[in-house]
Parts: structure tokens; C-alpha cells; sequence
């Protein structure tokens, strides 16, 4: 009798391409990995709203979802429309009350609608937002990963995690965050599994905790 297949989606950060998944490596008798891409946003759109058409891309039942950074409140939002095996949630929030204080006081004042977006040719500005570090030597890493930088989306991003109202934890998620988070630094308490040394990009640069380790969390086994 073979084993059932388990299907693992996996949603990247603000502004980035898949390939950031591209080192995360599942046992192939066990698991089938696939990768979600950012799609443009309606005019207007609500997160709710692009969360369901996301959804339509999955093509599986009873999946293992996971998402990055905005990709992780992304996929928060998901899973409160589609019956999910698991959830995972990387270096991310669990609630509107993990946010900075910069991105609270950005939400009071609506500072953010006057950010300039229009210089996403500027790759520096863009990885700052995205990864929460300059580009100094990375820049061709960066360039690789960072890849949607269309205005309408960028704008659209920026607010949906600046306003993102989440009350409460999503019981159900298995939160994974880095010590070393310079982009969400609060997010090491309560039900999280926190790596030691993990930085805003930990999904790239420790996959090997990843890959290790997802295959048990997704199974339950210690």
C-alpha cells in the first residue's frame, strides 16, 4: 500500500519570489513541495479578498501551508478558509500587537501612504523593507529574490501588514521566529518555537533547521 502523499505549500515574504524556498528539501516518498507566487492586487482589494483568491491556486486537500514574513499573515488569513493539515507561520506576527512600534505609529499616522515606493529600482530600499538589512555585499542575492517590485503591490503590501487587525494567535498555527528578527523583534513570545541566531531571512539562510525539522512538526513526531 503506498503512502499517502502530503502536499506542502509554501508562500514567500513582502516582495519576494519562491526561489527563497529554493534549499528547503522534503523527503520525496513523504512530501510534495509547491511554491506560491505573489499576484497583483485589485484595486482596493482586502486581504481577506486576495487571501481566497490564493486559495484557488492550491490544488490538494488537507495541505501543510507555510508563509514567510507577510506571506506568514497572508496565510493566517487563508487558513480561515480552507481546511489546513497545518499551519506554519515564519518570522512573522501573531497578532497586530507583535508589530514595531514604528509600523503602530505608521498605522496612526498613515505615514505609510506616503512611502516612497515608486523607487523599487532602488534595490537597497527594498531589501531594507523586505529583509530588514541593507543590501552591502548581497546585492545579487537580493536581486534574485526580490523580484516584485510593481508600485500597486508594494503600496498595497505595505498597508495590509501595517493595518493587519489579527486580535488573537491563530491556536491552530505553529509559529517558527528568530531571535535575531529585525524586522518583527516581538514575536519570540508565548506559543513559538524560536531559533537562536535566525535573522529575518532564516528561511534561506538555516533551511537546514528547516529541513530537519518540518518533516517531524508536520507528522507530530518528537
Amino acid at each position: 500500500m503506498s503512502q499517502e502523499i502530503i502536499h506542502v505549500y509554501l508562500m514567500p515574504g513582502l516582495a519576494a519570489n519562491p526561489t527563497i524556498f529554493e534549499h528547503i528539501k522534503l523527503p520525496e516518498d513523504q512530501f510534495e513541495i509547491h511554491w506560491l507566487e505573489w499576484m497583483l492586487p485589485n484595486k482596493k482589494e482586502s486581504l481577506a479578498s486576495y487571501a481566497k483568491r490564493m486559495i484557488e491556486k492550491i490544488e490538494y486537500d488537507n495541505i501543510v501551508l507555510l508563509g514567510v514574513s507577510f506571506g506568514g499573515i497572508l496565510v493566517q488569513e487563508m487558513s480561515k478558509h480552507i481546511s489546513l493539515r497545518k499551519l506554519f507561520v515564519v518570522s512573522s506576527v501573531k497578532s497586530k500587537h507583535e508589530l514595531p512600534k514604528r509600523m503602530k505609529l505608521m498605522k496612526l499616522t498613515k505615514a505609510y501612504k506616503i512611502l516612497p515606493t515608486q523607487l523599487v529600482s532602488n534595490i537597497d530600499f527594498l531589501a531594507k523593507y523586505a529583509f530588514g538589512e541593507t543590501v552591502t555585499k548581497r546585492i545579487e542575492l537580493y536581486k534574485k529574490y526580490l523580484s516584485v517590485s510593481d508600485k500597486q503591490y508594494l503600496d498595497w503590501a505595505i498597508e495590509n501588514v501595517i493595518e493587519w487587525n489579527q486580535e488573537e494567535p491563530n491556536k491552530e498555527a505553529t509559529y517558527i521566529h528568530g531571535d535575531k528578527d529585525a524586522i518583527f523583534p516581538h514575536s519570540c513570545q508565548g506559543n513559538c518555537i524560536v531559533i537562536k541566531g535566525g535573522t529575518h531571512i532564516m528561511i534561506i539562510n538555516k533551511y537546514k533547521w528547516f529541513n530537519e525539522n518540518l518533516p517531524k512538526l508536520i507528522l507530530n513526531k518528537p
